[in-house]
């Protein structure tokens, strides 16, 4: 199929690029934007407390709307709010409620904190609209505009933070790691690339090849999401930049360096192009299926987020595949090896001796040794996973730490409890529709104010009929610290199940109610996402290799990979750097990534050692010759994929950071430590048994009148 596919490419070029054309503009010009959401409780199913809870809330008290925005004053002194400062505060509040907003509602000035040093206004969002809307996240944007003329030499500081507030500057938080992230991704491809190659084309060929194809790519994706329904957070532009480049480089330098070879053995440019395909095309393939197999299991996450950001990202990485397969090749075979290449001359010769072939050698005498080494390491990183600690405090993990809804609620916090700027709720309804007591509905959110980690507690309203009450708490510690989500978990939720009045029912609603939701859905999706992926990761590397001996130890691999990823971040960012805890999501997205992209270079590893020990060689030299020749390709990707990675951590915000950590760690393990040094002696050291019961090294037998391959001459090995 590959060399058929070959011959079409190297043949017809114009018709290939022309098709790429033609499919870029009818998906660019008729798929819709592409959108994301903020709302964290957009990504739980129906049946969580949370979720029911917010529904019922919406029905009962449709009226009541949600907190959009807090505006937070304090003195620019430090000084406490004078009875004048707090007339100034409501005068304002006043003047917001005659202006014309999008989505946010009333406005009403607090009481001065207990201490004197802030004042809040707290605005709701109008009925049937929601805080985490473009139009909430531009009202939000406005009320910043509007209220610098309003405290203009008052001797008051403001800034504007909540839900509405806090997203907004976590999308405008994405669009600058975007840029930020794209530039420096650019910059990184196109230096390595001509470092490597010393091509100014062959620099610059990921970058117009992968810009085509992420218009087609995100075009399809949000057909995609409209088409399902499927809901994507603000991190998706900013990954898919990553994914469409970084992957997309690796597939194009999967296949240069095998067309490459194809030049030094003395094919012509089109026939090398038809060999690199036939070649590279398997590997490239199967290393995509293996990684569009681990996106698509995420559709079995009981998370939205991760059932859309899973096909969003495995149709990524087709249109990456199909592009390497295709568009690619068509390109190089229009333009020719001489241009392609220019102005380097070095492409035309084999180096005499490369670091390579040395350490094929070396490991191929002493592959125990390098087995031992490698697994050790993998191992001992994987130790420190155990010490991972999730967190969910967002206070500035979706933002940088200077943006100003992070610093107005550290400003909120210094007169108020934690949790006052986002209050828990607790829905009370009646069984069977009769009204409620109001003597104990009092009783029961006194109750609820007594048990740990509330600060306050109150009836906050009931409907017309007294079927349904809500009791609103303010929690001692902020929403979204891990305190937090630990008491409304554990002692308020059973407080408020257990003590709610007889023939009622209780829900805890809320951000925190949301977060405690969210990690029991992760829990789920761990035991369940994982190991599907694994199985059907497994099962392409048996059909591709045709072994049931080989996909276990590469899988094994894989997995310490995963730990060891893991381990390593852990150490830098809890112990060294002394953070209390890594962002929840940081285990899913080094599945992602780490686990998927990593089994791209085992499997191009291990397609090279088929290859070498089909071509009549022994096991150990074998892994000699396979790491001489896709050692520069597994390292030259590693790097650049890595380094892609890294630039995320110049995106400003935590959980970037964290993450760009974690990702380019792990694709640096999985390229040198996975890929070129444990797979390839762990080969050698089982020998023809790892490729049972397909015997997939052994090529077919030489006909009558054609001689058999000559030996090479190899070194000794260690037994």
């Amino acid at each position: 199929m590959f060399a058929a596919l070959g011959r079409l490419v190297a043949h017809r070029p114009w018709y290939v690029v022309a098709a790429w054309v033609v499919a870029a503009v009818v998906v660019v010009s008729t798929a819709p934007a592409l959108t994301s959401t903020q709302d964290q409780s957009e990504f739980l199913p129906r049946h969580y407390e949370s979720v029911q809870a917010q529904a019922l809330q919406q029905k009962a008290f449709p009226e009541r709307g949600e907190i959009g925005a807090i505006v937070v004053f304090d003195r620019s002194d430090g000084g406490r709010l004078s009875r004048q400062d707090q007339a100034k505060v409501a005068q304002i509040a006043t003047r917001l409620n005659t202006e014309d907003w999008k989505s946010l509602g009333t406005a009403a000035a607090t009481p001065g904190s207990h201490n004197g040093l802030v004042q809040a206004i707290f605005m709701t969002v109008q009925k049937g609209k929601n805080a985490f809307d473009p139009a909430a996240m531009d009202d939000a944007k406005k009320l910043r505009s509007d209220l610098e003329p309003l405290v203009a030499d008052t001797g008051l500081s403001t800034g504007v933070t909540g839900p509405a507030a806090q997203s907004l500057d976590s999308q405008e938080s994405s669009e600058t790691a975007l840029a930020i992230v794209g530039i420096a991704t650019v910059a990184l491809i196109v230096g390595l690339l001509a470092l490597i190659f010393r091509s100014v084309l062959v620099s610059l060929m990921p970058i117009i090849v992968v810009g085509i194809v992420s218009f087609v790519a995100t075009g399809l994706i949000a057909i995609a999401n409209e088409a399902f329904d499927l809901k994507a957070d603000s991190s998706i532009q900013v990954i898919l930049v990553v994914v469409l480049y970084g992957i997309g480089t690796d597939y194009i330098l999967f296949f240069l360096f095998r067309y490459r070879e194809a030049l030094r053995n003395g094919e012509e440019s089109r026939p090398a192009v038809a060999h690199a395909v036939e070649r590279a095309g398997e590997a490239i393939a199967s290393a995509g299926g293996a990684v569009i197999v681990s996106f698509m299991a995420l559709v079995l996450s009981s998370l939205v987020l991760f059932r859309a950001i899973g096909p969003a990202l495995a149709i990524a990485v087709a249109t990456t595949v199909v592009a390497a397969l295709t568009l690619v090749p068509a390109v190089v075979s229009l333009i020719g090896s001489r241009a392609i290449f220019w102005p380097s001359k070095s492409w035309r010769t084999e180096p005499d001796a490369t670091r390579f072939r040395a350490l094929g050698a070396s490991l191929a005498r002493r592959p125990v040794r390098y087995a031992a080494s490698a697994a050790g390491l993998l191992a001992v990183l994987s130790v420190f996973a155990l010490g991972f600690t999730p967190t969910f405090d967002f206070s500035d993990s979706g933002s940088s730490s200077d943006a100003e809804s992070v610093v107005a609620l550290k400003t909120f916090q210094k007169g108020q409890a934690r949790g006052a700027a986002d209050p828990t709720s607790v829905l009370v309804t009646s069984t069977d529709g009769s009204p409620l007591s109001s003597t104990e509905l009092t009783s029961y959110a006194e109750r609820l104010g007594q048990v740990d980690g509330v600060a306050q507690a109150g009836l906050a309203g009931q409907t017309k009929d007294g079927s349904t009450a809500v009791v609103s708490l303010v929690l001692a510690d902020d929403p979204a610290s891990d305190a937090a989500l630990a008491n409304v978990r554990g002692p308020i939720r059973a407080a408020a199940h257990s003590a709610a009045p007889e023939g009622t029912q209780a829900l805890v609603g809320g951000t925190t109610s949301v977060f405690v939701d969210l990690r029991d859905a992760m829990d789920r999706d761990y035991s369940v996402v994982f190991p599907v992926a694994a199985l059907v990761i497994m099962l392409i590397l048996a059909l591709l290799l045709r072994s049931l001996v080989a996909p276990w130890y590469l899988m094994a691999s894989v997995g310490l990979g995963f730990g060891a990823t893991l381990g390593a971040t852990v150490i830098v960012f809890q112990h060294l750097l002394g953070q209390d805890g890594l962002i929840f999501m940081l285990p899913i997205y080094i599945y992602l990534f780490v686990v998927a992209l990593g089994t791209d270079y085992n499997i191009l590893m291990i397609a090279r050692l088929r290859e070498e020990a089909r071509g009549g060689l022994e096991p150990r030299p074998a892994a000699a010759k396979a790491i001489e020749h896709a050692g520069p390709t597994v390292a030259a990707a590693g790097v650049i994929l890595a380094g892609t990675f890294a630039s995320l951590m110049l995106g400003g915000n935590a959980l970037l950071q964290s993450m760009g950590f974690a990702l380019s760690i792990g694709i640096l393990i999985a390229a040198f430590v996975m890929a070129l040094f444990l797979t390839p002696s762990l080969t050698a050291l089982i020998g023809h048994a790892a490729w049972w019961p397909g015997h997939a090294d052994q090529g077919p037998e030489p006909g009558p009148t054609e001689p058999a391959a000559e030996e090479e001459s190899e070194p000794a090995y260690e037994r």
